[in-house]
């Protein structure tokens, strides 16, 4: 980055931009990408963890964006089917509630044929009895009916980490922990950023031909960069909180659907028993941020107040589980990268009703800028961004975009079923969460841990985490880790699914790091 000039520099490692990366790479464009901190650890480490063509969007009539989402679902479902799972949903409807069951019967079947059809199986209407059978801790008084339909889970840092890995191997250089100091130069048309190596503490200068910005609720600091005091606020950031609890406190068998009937804002319970020894997320809230995006953690007001909406919701549905704040394990707060809605004229519309799609528009500096948007639709998001980048004549691309492949090739059913036979045939005992989390990479895990752990740990594995050592390892060498936290929020999830949120574990994983160079 210090000695090359690249077609574009990237700014922002989340999902936005690990993707404009990895469709511009494709392209034969010379690509860098800077990341302030650690890839996916703003918004697109702290979403519900969902890939879903939208449900609640039909109701605002954007017919487009649950059409794409929906089929970028299918994609992301085939493409990495170990960070992306299909989940069944629950939607309970009771007595003098907002909808009515004809109505949301309608709603499945639209959102079926806009899936044309490619989900596991399509909607279904449970009666009372039936529901009470597959949900019986649900609030069965004034029920009428569910629907069950489907949309998938995801691993969203992991993912993020994923498609980072597709852009380095088009021939992208990526960077965490380097941070945008300020644009340098010709400010008319920025073509050189000054950056700061947060790791080495030394600045230095990256000159490129083109600057596309994909910082999400941080879009208005670069903006500031930019154009300083001129800059017209393009986000209004809102806060989401997610409460995680024991998923054997919250036994559910898919995702239950919840509408709060003060204000109408839908909010779920998903069950991830993918997460250490099992979970439940709740969540997620709507409301405006307070302060800076990166302070949102520390707002303890707004974090006492969403907490108190959610185990309100959570006793208006299940009544008999009498959860309070004692039974939950962790909590995580994100913030969603809004369009200020006096860009797109929707002052006054309540958060849950602004739109999701996302706005891409060249700025000053001739930099093209993004927010909004979903994280299912990120992949053609960043085709978009790109081909707005690349109606400025100063670079060209080579090729045609080509992201359209296996994101995870080595999680396909049959490469992993290849490699438990080549397992089997070595001997080898591989725990299955192994396969589920890195598919045939599994072995090259288990190697690692059969050769070189054991020594350093001191310390048995986390429940729900086998082979931790060597996964923290595994995860240093080919995931781009450079700090515990990296790992142990992002790279699984551990802090999220625990009480102690991996603190036992830090002391053994620093000297382990050290011997990986770090």
């Amino acid at each position: 980055m210090k000695s090359e000039v690249f077609d574009l520099l990237v700014i922002g490692g989340g999902i936005t931009g690990v993707g404009t990366a990895w469709d511009a790479s494709t392209r034969g464009l010379k690509v860098a990408l800077i990341e302030k901190n650690d890839f996916a650890e703003g918004t697109s480490s702290r979403s519900s963890k969902l890939i879903h063509g939208g449900l609640r969007y039909l109701e605002n009539r954007e017919f487009k964006l649950v059409f794409e989402a929906l089929s970028e679902r299918s994609f992301l479902l085939d493409s990495c089917p170990n960070l992306v799972r299909p989940l069944p949903f629950y939607m309970p409807i009771y007595k003098g509630g907002a909808h009515a069951a004809a109505l949301i019967s309608a709603g499945m079947w639209l959102y079926d044929l806009l899936a044309l059809f490619r989900t596991p199986k399509t909607h279904r209407r449970l009666s009372a009895a039936q529901t009470k059978k597959e949900l019986p801790m649900l609030k069965g008084a004034d029920l009428t009916a569910t629907f069950q339909y489907f949309d998938a889970s995801m691993w969203d840092d992991a993912l993020v980490v994923e498609v980072a890995r597709h852009a380095a191997e088009a021939g992208a250089a990526l960077a965490s922990q380097v941070e945008a100091i300020a644009p340098v130069g010709d400010l008319s048309r920025i073509q050189e950023y000054q950056v700061r190596d947060r790791v080495l503490n030394e600045t230095f200068h990256v000159r490129f031909k083109k600057l596309i910005v994909c910082t999400g609720a941080w879009s208005d600091v670069i903006g500031q960069q930019i154009e300083g005091q001129r800059w017209r606020n393009w986000i209004a950031p809102s806060r989401g909180l997610h409460l995680v609890f024991d998923w054997k406190r919250l036994p559910l068998p898919g995702a239950v659907v919840m509408e709060h009937p003060k204000d109408g804002r839908i909010s779920f319970a998903i069950p991830r028993k993918d997460f250490g020894a099992g979970v439940t997320m709740v969540g997620t809230t709507d409301g405006p941020l307070r302060g800076k995006a990166e302070d949102v953690d520390r707002d303890q007001e707004s974090h006492q107040q969403d907490t108190l909406y959610l185990m309100d919701m959570l006793d208006r549905y299940f009544p008999d589980l009498k959860l309070t704040k004692d039974d939950i394990v962790g909590t995580t707060m994100g913030v969603r990268p809004l369009m200020n809605p006096s860009r797109h004229g929707s002052e006054g519309v309540a958060l849950q009703k602004v739109s999701r799609e996302h706005t891409i528009e060249e700025v000053a500096g001739r930099a093209v800028m993004v927010a909004g948007g979903k994280y299912t639709t990120f992949r053609t998001m960043a085709e978009e961004i790109v081909d707005e980048a690349l109606k400025d004549d100063v670079i060209a691309a080579t090729k045609a975009s080509d992201t359209r492949v296996a994101i995870c090739p080595e999680a396909s059913p049959d490469v992993v079923l290849h490699a438990r036979a080549e397992a089997q045939q070595r001997g080898w005992k591989i725990p299955d969460e192994l396969f589920e989390r890195y598919g045939a990479a599994a072995l090259e895990v288990f190697k690692i841990h059969r050769e070189e752990c054991g020594r350093d740990m001191k310390i048995s594995d986390p429940e729900g985490f086998p082979c931790f050592e060597a996964q923290y390892r595994y995860s240093v060498r080919k995931l781009m880790v450079l700090k515990p936290e990296d790992f142990l929020r992002r790279r699984l999830p551990v802090e999220i699914s625990r009480k102690d949120r991996g603190d036992p574990w830090r002391e053994a994983l620093v000297r382990i790091g050290k011997q990986e160079g770090l």
